[in-house]
């Protein structure tokens, strides 16, 4: 969809025969658009869509950069945003969920599923630390996500299909096959989605994992130096 629309920009341009009147210099930064059209073509073709949507925004900041300056004339053909969903636990929230829920957010407009208690417990055979309605207020609250819903207890799939996305985005985390997702999806009437998954995990920021936080947590505050536990445990 984006693709498209740089691609008929560009197309406009030439057609219209306006590259001629540009300086040289202008004419590289659309030599340059193009070349980033290409780039985005070939990234979609190996399943990299997070650097395929990161070379087309470059090429539209170009030309739209000329537009601006009055060098050529372009009219954008904007169309409808995609929807993306994503589900997770996010318990707890912690600066490698937000940055992955930017990088879902980068695909279109963000719908979280976030999972249910009991559901935790059945997966990951423990109790959550912030329980279901908690973890849906703060996902939702986050600028990157449109909104925050919470899963089926029973089946994982009924909320995909019911806010009928056009990419679901996985985390590298989540085991579960594209190719059977997509069948599964595709079985239930969910046609034509497109799956994408973050290759790894992002470790911009510590601590990059519920269990890092918790961990982080117990021994900062349950733990401390000299085998005192409960020190600072008073406030918050």
């Amino acid at each position: 969809m984006y693709t498209r629309m740089v691609e008929q920009a560009l197309l406009q341009v030439e057609k219209e025969n306006q590259v001629e009147k540009l300086e040289p210099s202008e004419k590289e930064l659309i030599e340059l658009a193009k070349t980033y059209l290409e780039d985005t073509k070939y990234y979609k073709s190996k399943g990299d869509s997070i650097t395929a949507l990161s070379t087309i925004s470059y090429a539209e900041g170009l030309l739209d950069s000329l537009a601006r300056l009055g060098k050529i004339s372009i009219e954008w053909r904007r169309e409808k945003r995609r929807r993306v969903v994503t589900a997770g636990t996010f318990d707890v929230l912690h600066p490698g969920h937000v940055m992955m829920l930017w990088k879902a957010a980068s695909l279109g407009d963000l719908y979280v599923i976030v999972a249910r208690d009991d559901n935790v417990r059945r997966f990951k055979k423990r109790d959550p630390v912030f329980p279901e309605g908690a973890r849906v207020v703060l996902v939702e609250s986050l600028k990157p996500v449109r909104k925050a819903v919470l899963g089926d207890k029973d089946d994982i799939l009924k909320k995909i299909i019911e806010l009928n996305p056009d990419v679901v985005f996985l985390g590298p985390d989540q085991h579960v096959d594209e190719s059977f997702l997509k069948k599964q999806l595709e079985a239930r009437g969910l046609k034509g989605v497109e799956i994408v998954r973050l290759k790894e995990r992002i470790r911009e920021y510590s601590p990059s994992s519920s269990t890092q936080a918790i961990m982080s947590i117990i021994k900062t505050y349950c733990y401390q130096e000299g085998g005192t536990r409960g020190a600072g445990l008073e406030g918050d």
